[in-house]
């Protein structure tokens, strides 16, 4: 592995696991809002409890993901220090605005945490939807500056040379807004159906079975509006993507050749060599009609795109049809449980549907995961689309390969570390809370 590998490795393998904290500690403390609500509406102490055991889940997602974020902000400099140097004044406006948002959230959190039977109880429950403002506002300013990335604006580059500064201008980039909504409803979907899942598999195993039927219901609300809003918010993204960044369209869909009436590609196995998809599903005409509600439109495909600026075709297409396909499983499951409240709420007490939905609990953050893969890999050889590529912005710095295996070997402690806690907080359910 050389050391541009390595770098851009550490960073992957850091935006991975931060992400999934990023999405939790923007979405749990709505949920634990919820909960919070209904205890001072109803004094059911079950609400109390469920409260209180998701805010010691989200103090504990708080505290790994700030760890993580910390480690991300560093590695911008250490191993993009070219990027930084001329990125840096353009679109650093948004990372303040999140530094400002995220102390926010931690003194909200310290507030929520602490100020049981010490604050007015509505006060304390503001303390907790701060938490969750600060951090969906936390997530959509580090989204603006990813965004600028995929859409440049705000400075002119003349000779080599960034100019022309507007720090506003670059934040509110042309690509922001479908980002932002794209990011948020696919963090309400991912930890809706994580959470739903867990309490799905525990009313399966009986064990306190009113408690976690009570949690399932909050959080799989907020999981089933996400999953039916996403494919909206999803088909605004596929049209800007269209617009703007036409070389990471052709490699979603592993679209070859420019022509009119183009196909969607579901599936298939693209062949680079023969530049065919091979055992994929084709819808005539789809995919023109999905990026510019023309059937008859022209798709631009990878022929258009000089060779040395195509982004690597078979991770983007695999990571795009893995996030399709589990956010169509995602929006099934929303689907089903909206006839089950519907007409066939006996379902509610059968373990079969219980257990689709323990099963769906990775779904969403693996979607996630899957997503930011077509994000980051669909705008190579760029780190800001079509002014500096990604070779050039590397750090000089020799053994890169080194510092990429002591954070993995970091980053794996960590993440069973976190499995440990979350287990024994689940564990602990019946014996500290009185249900």
């Amino acid at each position: 592995m050389d050391d541009f590998i390595a770098a851009r490795s550490q960073m992957a393998l850091s935006l991975g696991f931060h992400i999934v904290f990023s999405c939790i500690g923007m979405v749990m403390p709505f949920f634990m809002a919820v909960a919070h609500f209904y205890w001072l509406k109803t004094k059911d102490p079950v609400y109390r409890n469920i409260t209180k055991a998701w805010s010691k889940g989200v103090a504990i997602f708080f505290a790994t993901g700030a760890v993580s974020g910390t480690v991300l902000s560093f590695e911008l400099g250490l191993l993009w220090p070219n990027f930084m140097k001329h990125a840096g004044p353009i679109f650093g406006m948004p990372f303040s605005l999140e530094g400002t948002a995220f102390f926010i959230e931690a003194i909200a959190l310290g507030f929520f945490l602490y100020g049981w039977n010490k604050f007015n109880p509505w006060f304390h429950w503001f303390t907790g939807l701060v938490v969750g403002i600060s951090g969906i506002l936390s997530g959509i300013l580090v989204v603006a500056a990813n965004s600028w990335m995929n859409s440049p604006a705000g400075f002119d580059y003349v000779n080599g040379r960034y100019v022309n500064i507007d720090p506003i201008k670059a934040m509110f980039n042309q690509a922001w807004f479908e980002q932002a909504l794209h990011m948020s409803i696919a963090a309400f979907a991912a930890t809706g159906f994580a959470v739903a899942g867990v309490h799905a598999l525990m009313i399966v195993r009986r064990k306190n079975p009113r408690f976690h039927y009570m949690a399932f219901r909050i959080a799989i609300v907020f999981a089933v509006i996400a999953a039916i809003l996403q494919p909206l918010s999803g088909d605004l993204s596929a049209k800007d993507v269209a617009r703007r960044q036409p070389a990471k369209l052709a490699a979603m869909e592993a679209d070859f050749k420019t022509e009119k009436f183009a196909p969607l590609i579901i599936g298939g196995v693209p062949d680079t060599a023969t530049k065919q998809v091979d055992y994929a599903i084709k819808l005539p005409g789809m995919l023109s009609f999905m990026t510019s509600d023309d059937f008859n439109s022209t798709v631009k495909g990878l022929d258009q795109i000089p060779k040395e600026d195509q982004p690597p075709v078979t991770v983007t297409h695999y990571a795009f049809q893995v996030m399709v396909g589990f956010g169509m499983l995602m929006l099934g499951l929303a689907l089903l449980y909206l006839v089950a409240l519907a007409w066939k709420r006996k379902w509610f007490g059968k373990s079969w549907f219980l257990k689709l939905f323990a099963l769906a609990t990775p779904m969403g953050f693996i979607a996630v995961e899957a997503g930011w893969t077509v994000t980051e890999v669909g705008r190579q050889p760029w780190i800001i689309q079509g002014v500096m590529r990604t070779a050039d912005a590397v750090t000089p710095m020799p053994g890169i390969v080194y510092s990429f295996y002591v954070f993995t070997a970091v980053y794996f402690s960590l993440s069973l570390i976190v499995v440990f806690l979350l287990y024994r907080q689940i564990k602990m359910v019946p014996v500290v809370y009185d249900i």
